[in-house]
């Protein structure tokens, strides 16, 4: 019994040698991320501060915009938004598949256990049954019986299928790490849009309603005016159309803001309606404190999860031309069983059996579909890469785009800020000027119309910086960065 054992030992020691040695080497490519000369990126910006962001401001930009009630709608959106839900429910999904692809590696076991009673009515002339135990006799109708296995399996990873599925897994994990981060980022920038949206829409409305209320004025002069007889009915009807014009832009105003509310409701987690009845009330629209820095284009790839996903899934589309390359290569598996059988409980493991067994497959012909396979995923690796690099030029371009728009806001404000200033003046003296008969009605129209239009652009111009800082900084990457369990530390 004793040599037996040793032979078993020596046969389990000698195929599992041999596995170490054949699995040293697995099949396929090794991934390297690709250097950022072969993604065409450049080493800076062709605009803008390349000084390094603060970690601290780009983790949580929105609040350069100095406003605390988007601040507590973008934690409520963290907090609740079903997107980001949905997210984290393909992360864990992602996690429980490395989870897998780690347990394939390890040793099977499976275990099973039987007992039970037979009954005979008559004596079976010494005849057994399967088990050993007499069918019938004239001793007792009833006999006992028991057993117990134990059945265990390894697949042998000589060729690296399993460690390159697993290494697989663990950059998909990744990438929905990141892809969890994008998403986070992208509802960030949503949210700050429609805020920016809602109070630009406020101020709009204020606007109007000033101008309703002077025109309504202007239209009463017209009337006294044309009753004295110093005018003709043309000054009151171009009165009259010119308060109706302003009063039809009222309820588009009127929904847009509506629109945005709701809007912020469900990136919120939240039906619309009630939950923002207290975003209704008029307030500024963010402004932004002092210059931002960009960085360079190099910080924007490791900033940027979407970017980072796309590496990740570059990585798992190369490890999988080893998991199909390994397929045309021998498997070995090794199986083993320990079972006992017996009629008392009590006796169950006197006598117990074994055997390990092991065993070589391998494909000798399948019409070329395992090399198909290889070309397959080669060719999918060759897309990720494209769909990497793609993911790269798109960043840039984001960026480079934002920062022209921020640009071109800043600039728009100041002049229409002059504008501004200047139509006021003019209409406060038309309007002085009309109302002592030394001008006519459409001369006052034109300078009332200059100083509305003067007064949305330069509303516009302020909403388009901040909305043009919101593009910057979902650009750059920032967002995601002090979310808890970052991609990078899975």
């Amino acid at each position: 019994m004793t040599e037996c054992k040793e032979k078993v030992r020596y046969r389990l020691a000698w195929i599992s040698g041999l596995a170490v040695t054949l699995s040293a080497c697995a099949a396929g490519p090794d991934y390297r991320a690709p250097q950022p000369a072969a993604l065409g990126v450049p080493a800076a910006y062709s605009q803008g501060e390349g000084a390094a962001l603060d970690p601290a401001d780009l983790a949580q930009w929105w609040t350069r915009l100095n406003d605390p009630t988007l601040s507590a709608l973008i934690d409520q959106a963290i907090a609740n938004n079903l997107d980001i839900v949905q997210a984290q429910a393909r992360l864990r999904q992602a996690r429980e598949s490395l989870v897998q692809a780690n347990a394939s590696l390890l040793p099977q076991l499976s275990g099973s256990a039987t007992g039970g009673r037979n009954y005979s009515s008559q004596d079976a002339g010494g005849r057994l049954d399967a088990n050993g135990n007499p069918i019938g006799g004239s001793g007792s109708n009833w006999s006992s019986s028991y057993s117990a296995r134990v059945n265990a399996s390894w697949q042998l990873d000589l060729f690296g299928e399993l460690r390159r599925g697993r290494e697989a897994a663990r950059a998909d994990l990744e990438a929905s790490g990141f892809d969890l981060a994008n998403v986070r980022l992208t509802i960030i920038s949503e949210l700050v849009t429609n805020y920016v949206q809602a109070r630009l829409a406020q101020a709009q409305l204020r606007v109007a309603r000033e101008t309703q209320a002077v025109q309504r004025d202007n239209y009463q002069i017209a009337s006294w005016r044309l009753q004295a007889g110093l005018v003709s009915s043309l000054d009151e009807q171009q009165a009259r159309a010119q308060l109706a014009q302003t009063n039809a832009t009222i309820p588009q105003l009127e929904a847009s803001l509506k629109g945005s509310l709701n809007r912020i409701a469900v990136l919120t987690g939240q039906a619309p309606g009630d939950a923002t009845r207290t975003l209704e009330a008029p307030a500024p629209i963010p402004v932004a404190t002092a210059q931002m820095a960009t960085g360079i284009p190099a910080d924007t790839l490791r900033q940027r999860p979407d970017v980072r996903s796309a590496e990740r899934a570059l990585a798992a589309a190369t490890a999988r031309i080893g998991v199909a390359q390994a397929q045309l290569y021998p498997s070995l598996g090794i199986s083993g069983n320990i079972g006992t059988t017996s009629n008392a409980f009590s006796e169950l493991f006197d006598l117990i059996t074994g055997g390990v067994f092991a065993n070589v497959a391998q494909t000798i012909f399948d019409g070329g579909q395992l090399r198909s396979q290889v070309r397959a995923q080669r060719a999918a690796t060759d897309a990720a890469f494209a769909a990497y690099k793609q993911s790269v030029l798109t960043a840039l371009e984001d960026v480079e785009n934002a920062m022209a728009s921020l640009t071109s806001a800043r600039a728009r404000k100041v002049e229409f800020a002059t504008a501004y200033d200047a139509s006021n003046n003019a209409a406060i003296l038309a309007r002085s000027q009309y109302q002592a008969g030394l001008i006519d009605f459409q001369t006052l129209s034109t300078s009332e119309n200059t100083l509305l239009n003067a007064r949305n652009s330069l509303a516009s111009a302020q909403a388009d910086e901040a909305l043009a800082i919101a593009q910057l900084y979902n650009a750059l990457g920032g967002g995601w960065q002090s979310m808890d369990n970052r991609p990078d530390e899975q």
